[in-house]
Order: C-alpha cells, then structure tokens, then sequence
C-alpha cells in the first residue's frame, strides 16, 4: 500500500476557543457578525451574550457535555448562541432547518440535547415528543418557547436585569474568562442527513475543529477590517468552519445571508459587503462564468483576438479586473468545495488569472483534507494533504493506479454517535479513516479525486443529499419495484423499474400514478431534495452480482 504523509503537527495545536477569546478582547468594540440588510453586533454585543446565555444554561441545570441543539436558518443569532454552547463545554448539535419537522425532533431526540435554539415557526410545526429538553430558546428573540419546570421566562428577564446591555471594555478579561475542558472533548455532534431510522451524527472533538481553524489561519491570514460572506448552510461543517469559527477566531466581520440567495442578490451582497475571501460550491463560479463569461470569450471576434498572445492577455486581464470587481474588489482568494469545477470554466478561470483554489473535505474531518493556496494551486487537483493530517491511496501505486482515499490525524473524527456499526464501518482494521472518495497522489502530493465509491449528491447550494434515502421511501410507494435517484444538472429524477404488474398495465395509467407518488414524496423531502420527475426504466435495471443496481450505468 503507498501512500502520501503529511507532517504531523500534533503537539502545536490551540484549543479555537482560546483563539476566539483572544480575537474577541482584541477587538472589542469592532464589529463581528451581521444579518445581511440587518443588524451589526460588535464582539462586546457577543460577549454579552454569551454570559447571559451561560447565566441561563447554569439556572436550568445544563452541565459541560450536555448537548445543545440549534435548528434554524443562518444568522447572526445562531452563530452568537452556537458560541454560547461552545463555550459553557457543551456539546453543539447543530441541525439543517431544511429538514422535515419531524426529522429535527427526531434528531433533537437521538443527540439527547436538553436545550434547542430554534424559531417560532419551526417549533411550532414540530412534535412535541421530546422527553430530554428543558428548554427551547427563540433564536431569534432570545425569549422562551418552551420550558420544562416553568422557570425559563423568569430567567431570560432575571439576566437581561442583572447584566448590562453590552459590557465595558474594562470588563472583557472578566467577562470572558471561560473554563475550557480539554481539547479532546466531544465537541459537536454533526448529522449527515435527517434520516431518523439510523442517523449518522459525526462526533467531532474540538481538536477536529482547532486542527481546521489553525490551519485556515496560518495558510489564509485575516487582516484587519477584513469581510467574508456566509451563505453555506453552518448547519454542515464547510459553512460553519470556514465562513463562520475561522474568521471569527481570526476577528473578521462576518455578514449572513440567512438563506440560499438568488444569483442577482448574491451579486449585490459581494458588493456590498466587499468579502476579502469567497468560499462557495463550484456551482456558483460556473453559474457566472457559463452565463455571462464564456460567451463573451466565444464571440467570433474575441476568439480571433485571444489566439494572439499579447492581446490574449490583455483581453484575459481586462476580464479579471471586471470580475474581481463584481465580486467586491477586495478578493485575495476564493476557495470551492464540495465537488470537482467543471474542466472547461477550469481552464477559462486559470487562463484568466482568478485566485481561485479547489479544496477536499467531509464533514467526518471537520472537514478539511486537502487544500493549497491559489498560487500553487495544480489544475484538476484538490490541493495537498493539510497540516495535522495524513492520507494515504488504497492501491500498489499511489501516483498511477486509482485506490480509496483514506485519512488519519488530528481533523479525524471519534465515530457516529450512537452507531457504533456505522463507526466501525468507516475505519480500516489499522485506524484510517475510509473517505468512500477514489483517487491518486502526484509525487508532490497534489490529491486528484478519480470518482465516488459513496453515491452522495451535492446540491446546487451545498446540501448533501444521500439517494438511497429518497429510494427508499420511492421503493414503498405502489407500482416501484426499484429506483434510482439521479442529478440532471443540478435536478433530482427518479428512474423507476416498475413492479411486474404494473409493466402490463396502461401506461397513461401507471404515469399519473407515479407522478402522485411524486407529489406525495415531496412533501416528505427538505426542499433541496425534490425530485422534479419520475421516468419509467423500460425493462429495469442492470445488477451486479450482489443484486446493487450498477448506478454508474444510468445518469
């Protein structure tokens, strides 16, 4: 077996926490975490918070390793009462709103969390079946929803009354003295998807999260009155890592979206906010280039003019500067994770000159495994192993023949809560991490993903979507005798092999049919996993000899 090591960094690593606490004395009075169009709270208003928040986890019995749960959507109040658990050491369980009602009680449920951080209207809309809570705060307000002995109500109003609205800056060593347990503590448990039948909650430590944060600072530095837009989902790590805790940790000012914005509001909130770093899905970047830049380029008269090298870089030049404009002017790097970018606009963005890198990662890393800056950054690559991990190509040949990527090291993740089938699973006899993802190492260890093992889909905002879990509900329903979930172009369709019954009967019939099933599915899907169509697979699928549907046969 051959494989790529990096070097280890084991013994250097700081608790983010203490980062954080230093990032937030240092900048006190400056400005932290924005709603987009909303409100500015400085690093004295989190602060504040926090010690509320903490005055009421202590009143209701909330102990270090307690889980805290959080289901809404992006803002800066989430990221604020995330902070708040992290730092009172409990365990932060945070939970895509996206799903179902009924998903999020589940999962409220099987992490055992005792508080929840959610809103209104998703409250409202859950059951009520959860034994374990004690309380669950509007993430919004910071008021009561619900209160298991009564008390919550008379405890919000108790620390809004004995605490300031925002403390001095004489008292910030005071009020940020926080306890911190040690670095191998359960930190978050992250959910893969809201299945409740066998849920994976990643259990990350806060080693897993300080490995990633102080390695984005080394290699990505934040300077002062520097930006960054959030608009990944922080309920799954790439958004909460690295739009969220690293430039926190770094004293950045963060501004949230709140929700998956359409390409025009994007294209104004990068100009508005002016972000120094753009770290999103490589969809995006193809959105704009596919839309607006390659069919400039592919004009006749500009095909003509860039077959000339001296003109080519200018034009290429006159290109970046109109660009790096749209996004804000004060781009030093974009980062894409998720998926592979496109190798036509690949070409087309290096040509151009764009610092732009492609990273690796997963959420059971925390999720960083590969990354380079943009400088060196090897076209088709998704960077080199990261400080504090090691990774290795299941195969004779690392460079040439293509085996499974597998990881170990300090962004390595303990398990799947409560799974202990599911954790075994996921690591090989000798203690490596089985990423699921094909690939090879070049000789300077650039990482180059030759397909999936796994079958995950990335959503066109980031969302993962499991197939086998829609096909599985798609398989109960009548007239399925097998399905296969797909991605067109960023759409869901579901193949259908009929049952044998219904290959007889009037396919006008057995079409309307399917298209209820359709319907129906989707009221039972978060909304980034709808299947827009259903097709009919005219004599089935092709099996191996296990009986799996070979998926690689059908798009």
């Amino acid at each position: 077996m051959v494989h790529h090591l990096s070097i280890l960094k084991k013994n250097f690593l700081r608790h983010y926490l203490t980062i954080l606490q230093t990032a937030i004395r240092r900048k006190w009075n400056e400005p932290a975490l924005s709603d987009y169009k909303g409100d500015v709270f400085t690093f004295a208003d989190i602060a504040t918070r926090i010690s509320k928040l903490h005055f009421v986890f202590d009143r209701l019995g909330v102990k270090p390793g307690d889980k805290v749960a959080l289901a809404s959507k992006n803002s800066a109040r989430w990221a604020t009462s995330f902070m708040a658990a992290a730092t009172y050491r409990a365990v932060a369980v945070p939970i895509l709103n996206d799903f179902t009602p009924e998903a999020i009680s589940g999962l409220v449920n099987h992490s055992e969390s005792v508080v929840l951080f959610t809103d209104s209207a998703t409250w409202e809309a859950m059951p009520k079946e959860l034994p374990n809570l004690l309380a669950v705060i509007d993430v919004d307000t910071f008021t009561s929803l619900y209160s298991k002995n009564g008390k919550l109500v008379e405890l919000i109003a108790e620390s809004e009354a004995t605490m300031p609205a925002v403390y001095p800056e004489s008292m910030k060593e005071a009020v940020t003295n926080y306890v911190f347990g040690d670095i191998d503590d359960l930190a978050i448990i992250n959910y893969t998807s809201g299945t409740t039948s066998s849920p994976k909650g990643v259990m990350l430590t806060a080693r897993n999260i300080s490995a990633n944060i102080e390695f984005a600072l080394s290699r990505i530095p934040i300077q002062d009155g520097d930006r960054t837009l959030s608009m990944l989902p922080m309920a799954h790590m790439y958004g909460m890592a690295f739009e969220f805790i690293y430039p926190l940790c770094g004293g950045g000012h963060i501004t949230f979206l709140g929700k998956t914005p359409t390409p025009t509001i994007l294209m104004q909130a990068l100009a508005d906010v002016k972000p120094y770093i753009l770290i999103t899905v490589p969809l995006v970047l193809e959105k704009i280039f596919k839309g607006k830049v390659m069919p400039t380029l592919q004009k006749p008269a500009l095909r003509v003019l860039t077959a000339i090298p001296g003109v080519r870089n200018l034009i290429y030049k006159k290109v970046r500067t109109q660009l790096m404009t749209v996004f804000g002017g004060n781009l030093r790097s974009i980062v894409l994770g998720g998926a592979a970018l496109s190798r036509p606009v690949e070409e087309v963005v290096k040509k151009i000159g764009l610092p732009y890198t492609v990273g690796y990662g997963m959420t059971e890393c925390a999720p960083l495994i590969g990354y380079s800056p943009w400088e060196s950054f090897r076209l088709g690559s998704c960077g080199r192993a990261t400080d504090n991990v090691e990774v290795r190509i299941d195969s004779e040949d690392a460079q040439r023949k293509v085996g499974e990527i597998q990881v170990r090291g300090d962004n390595v993740m303990q398990g799947y809560y409560k799974n202990p089938e599911a954790t075994a699973a996921a690591f090989t006899e000798d203690g490596w991490l089985r990423t699921g993802d094909l690939g090879i190492i070049d000789k300077k260890g650039n990482i180059f993903i030759k397909g999936r093992s796994k079958c995950m889909i990335l959503s066109a905002n980031g969302q993962n979507i499991y197939p086998e879990e829609i096909e599985s509900l798609l398989n109960a329903m009548p007239h399925v005798g097998e399905s296969l979930i797909v991605d067109r172009g960023h759409t869901l369709v579901a193949l259908v092999a009929l049952t044998p019954d219904d290959q007889k009967a009037d396919r006008e019939e057995v079409k309307a049919a399917l298209e209820f099933n359709r319907v129906e599915l989707n009221k039972v899907l978060p909304n980034y996993s709808q299947v827009a169509k259903i097709e009919i697979q005219e004599g089935g699928f092709e099996h191996t000899p296990k009986q799996s549907i070979k998926r690689f046969m059908y798009k």
